[in-house]
């Protein structure tokens, strides 16, 4: 394991959503190596207190906001005597994302806003940290394309596929297509689920749910946007789509299974009957930090899982009926990336609605699912026919919302 005494050079990080959860865990893996990690650059968008103490420190050269931030920031850190270079918008990400001294960028962004500039750093050649699910669900054969062209690395730092990524052979972990070879015998890839906080309730409690019991996850501590998609599944469904292209998987080959414990992280089962698992305890920081230091380790700051006090593991077949958008990311991933892009795209509009109050969380898959069968089956070949169908499939949604409250 890698300790504060290895010699090694000093990797420069961007880290793109840098005020969200996966920025903190990122972050408090950072301060625990500060001779091997450097943070360049931090974006946040709308927490401005909580980014300026990021500023101070950890000391970035560059900080990215939006753009209506941009003078009350820059007033924040005149204040502070602090002297960040302001990136501006969409703009800025992607400058950040590419810039010649940033070795490594973590992808935290949620939603479709993180997609261009993952795709640049992509393009670029970076070492991404994969936490944008987005990225591939939306553009997954431009996003493997862009790796593969440039030569850049993409590590997952999601618990389940960077625990699929630890089970499988070395051979298929520094080339994706090798999983295909009949002499990893290779037979399916097993994503698990802690089945949220409406496991062991009924659909018509799904109906009922207030938005506070909806974000209350059992073992995770997530932003508000995720925890809803796990309380209705459609996480582990955007989970299943990321991991059909980043590992190059049929979803017939990839199986979902609800553990409620959140301890086995996710499997992968070979020919010859073995299983393969990924075990921790249920914090972000261990894959943040395999990723990190990949294919090295260091210490994550993580309470040691005790294995002694572990009772019961159980493993449940999910429910398509109360779990809908499951088996409606199943349905898109089969009818192409048109339909992935409309699924997404009408999940983040309906998401907002129930936060906000407009809707109830059992919606939520039904205007998914009109979505997805408005989709018109088209070829996805560059960001602008992405964008143009995250665009119409947003306004449809829009669309069903305002008919559900007519």
């Amino acid at each position: 394991m890698l300790s504060s005494s290895h010699t090694i050079p000093q990797k420069n990080i961007a880290i793109m959503g840098a005020t969200g959860s996966i920025g903190d865990s990122t972050l408090s893996v950072v301060s625990q190596h500060p001779d091997l990690y450097n943070v360049v650059g931090v974006t946040g968008f709308s927490r401005l207190d909580k980014l300026l103490s990021i500023c101070q420190q950890f000391k970035p050269t560059y900080v990215c906001v939006a753009k209506e931030k941009e003078t009350a920031f820059a007033q924040m850190l005149s204040e502070a005597h602090l002297s960040c270079k302001i990136l501006i918008g969409e703009q800025g990400l992607v400058e950040l994302a590419t810039l010649a001294e940033v070795d490594m960028v973590v992808a935290a962004i949620v939603g479709a806003a993180g997609l261009p500039s993952t795709l640049a750093a992509a393009n670029a050649g970076k070492t991404i940290l994969l936490a944008n699910k987005e990225a591939l669900v939306m553009a997954g054969e431009l996003m493997i394309t862009a790796v593969k062209q440039s030569n850049a690395k993409l590590l997952p730092i999601d618990s389940e596929h960077n625990a699929i990524f630890q089970c499988l052979p070395t051979a298929v972990q520094q080339q994706r297509n090798a999983i295909h070879d009949d002499n990893h015998g290779i037979k399916k890839l097993w994503l698990t689920a802690s089945g949220g906080p409406f496991l062991h309730k009924t659909l018509d409690d799904m109906k009922r749910a207030s938005v506070a019991e909806a974000v209350k996850h059992p073992n995770w501590s997530m932003g508000q946007k995720i925890s809803v998609d796990s309380a209705t599944m459609m996480n582990k469904g955007l989970e299943l789509i990321e991991a059909s292209f980043l590992f190059d998987m049929p979803v017939s080959e990839i199986e979902v299974v609800i553990h409620p414990q959140s301890i086995v992280h996710s499997m992968v089962e070979y020919n010859d009957g073995s299983f393969l698992a990924q075990l921790g305890s249920p914090d972000m920081r261990t894959p943040i930090a395999h990723a990190m230091a990949y294919p090295n380790r260091i210490s994550s700051g993580v309470a040691r899982l005790d294995i002694f006090k572990l009772s019961n593991l159980n493993f449940v077949r999910p429910d398509l009926e109360k779990f809908k958008c499951l088996g409606l990311a199943y349905q898109a991933m089969q009818q192409g990336s048109y339909a992935c892009i409309a699924l997404n795209a009408s999940n983040e509009i309906a998401v907002q609605a129930f936060l906000n109050g407009d809707i109830c969380l059992t919606d939520i898959a039904d205007i998914n699912e009109k979505v997805l069968l408005q989709a018109e089956k088209q070829p996805i070949g560059s960001l602008q026919a992405i964008l143009a169908v995250d665009k119409l499939s947003r306004e449809q949604a829009h669309q069903c919302i305002a008919d559900l409250n007519a």
